[in-house]
């Protein structure tokens, strides 16, 4: 599809750190852009460069209110799903919320794009999905191991995502995101935003908390590398697929602090925790001739040219760490 024919793109979670990038891009692009977005995670700051931008309208609202959102629906051609509560630790505490949240929410979305039959529907899915995969790198086709509640409600939701794929005939895909990272990431949360955590500490002088012995290795993927993931499948002709979004590599924790340079203090390995997230792409390559752009160094550099964004989030230390994690070792150990 051109991108020459302007779209109408609704999205959730749009002022979120993932979902303001994907605004930005689409917005780029010339699209109309509707965020939707209850502000418990994302931030009005993250659109504030687009306040002047005819093309954008931004309405605060929880998605799972349909009564609420299913008229902001009318004349979409795009939806994007992004809005969802994230964190291991406070989805093991409080599943319910993640169920509400992540698959109640999920519902209500597909139950107003489906009425108002849109001609394309993106979720935004999650590799925790895989748990402590056997394969690396990690095929979509590897069983599926959630380990906590914020993965389970994710997966679920992806399953509603493609059941109605099959059954009401919607044109969805899932994309299965990998240890995404980069500028406007989230400031809150003590393992939900590795970079958060990490930056937070940087300002305030202190050591990074590294988990384990730093050995095991993520696939740190850049937002904006992601962003062109979610434009391209959107603009395919593509249904019914749930496709991979990685870096094609592999990282150590312990190169991501270097780059960052500090000094660093080792706190325990978690239990349920991978040693290596590894995505398989060939698929997506495939099928979207989709393929990341920006390697971990260059990333980590624009997020030190943007580090006072994170000047105002909590700084983690290894005490308070132990603490907010206590309920991880209890029922993960």
């Amino acid at each position: 599809m051109s991108d020459n024919f302007k779209q109408t793109a609704l999205i959730t979670g749009g002022a979120g750190f993932i979902g303001s990038h994907l605004t930005d891009l689409l917005l780029e692009k010339s699209h109309k852009v509707i965020v939707v977005d209850n502000f418990s995670t994302g931030r009005l700051q993250n659109l504030q460069h687009q306040k002047d931008n005819k093309n954008l309208t931004v309405i605060e609202q929880n998605v799972q209110n349909y009564s609420k959102i299913e008229s902001l629906f009318a004349g979409v051609d795009w939806v994007f799903h992004l809005a969802a509560l994230a964190d291991i630790v406070p989805s093991i505490e409080k599943p319910v919320d993640y169920h509400q949240s992540n698959v109640e929410g999920t519902i209500s979305v597909l139950q107003a794009a489906k009425k108002h039959n849109i001609k394309r529907f993106v979720y935004s899915a999650s590799s925790s999905c895989y748990g402590i995969p056997d394969v690396y790198p990690t095929p979509e086709t590897a069983e599926i191991r959630p380990q906590y509640p914020y993965a389970l409600t994710k997966n679920i939701a992806e399953q509603y995502v493609m059941h109605w794929g099959k059954l009401y005939k919607l044109p969805v895909v899932s994309l299965r995101l990998f240890n995404v990272y980069g500028t406007r990431s989230r400031t809150s949360g003590t393992y939900g935003a590795v970079f958060g955590v990490f930056l937070a500490q940087k300002l305030a002088g202190r050591p990074f908390t590294v988990v384990g012995d730093g050995t095991q290795t993520r696939d740190f993927t850049y937002v904006t590398d992601v962003a062109r993931a979610f434009y391209s499948a959107a603009a395919s002709n593509l249904t019914n697929e749930i496709m991979n979004v990685g870096s094609d590599n592999t990282y150590s924790v312990n190169r991501l602090v270097d780059l960052l340079e500090g000094e660093k203090i080792y706190i325990p390995k978690r239990p349920g925790e991978p040693d290596c997230t590894y995505a398989d792409i060939s698929k997506i390559k495939e099928l979207l001739n989709w393929k990341p752009e920006i390697s971990l160094e260059a990333g980590v550099q624009k997020i030190l040219e943007n580090i006072d964004y994170w000047k105002e989030a909590p700084v983690w230390d290894k005490e308070s760490i132990e603490s907010a994690t206590s309920s991880w070792f209890k029922y993960l150990a």
